[in-house]
């Protein structure tokens, strides 16, 4: 049995690293909604710039993508089903969630985002270890892959 322990082990770490992927995703979600809400230019907030409104969406969408797919790896692991792929697919998903979201927040708060009075800074070294800790992206995709043939056989 020492196998599926060392797999179950590796499952619960990759979602426990996709749940802090959707933190920090969010995180930098958050505190970009609110600076964005805050600092003007042109005499009108910067949430009012198209460029900013598009950068909010698309880090707002990849949160709630990568969310879902970690509740669903989490749920799967709960009822202890075999859940490698679905854990691979939260952790790669809320962890460049996470660095896409970090380095969208460093453009939208611009200088402010390398001062240490905004936690941006904090995301945005913290974001690229996520993608290494408990196997990297790219060996997640190559699970992945490996387990959608294995359950599609022909």
């Amino acid at each position: 049995k020492g196998l599926s322990q060392i797999l179950a082990g590796l499952e619960l770490g990759r979602i426990n690293v996709a749940a802090r992927g959707v933190g920090v995703a969010r995180a930098c979600l958050e505190e970009s909604v609110v600076y964005a809400q805050t600092r003007e230019t042109f005499g009108k907030p910067i949430c009012q710039h198209q460029t900013i409104q598009i950068k909010l969406a698309d880090m707002a969408t990849k949160v709630e993508a990568a969310r879902l797919l970690t509740e669903q790896a989490a749920a799967a692991y709960d009822q202890g089903k075999r859940c490698d792929m679905e854990a691979g697919m939260a952790k790669l998903a809320a962890t460049e969630a996470a660095l896409e979201n970090a380095t969208e927040a460093m453009r939208i708060h611009g200088a402010y985002g390398y001062s240490p009075e905004y936690n941006i800074e904090r995301y945005y070294r913290d974001a690229p270890l996520l993608c290494i800790g408990e196997g990297t992206n790219e060996l997640q995709r190559l699970i992945i892959a490996k387990q959608l043939v294995e359950r599609s056989p022909v």
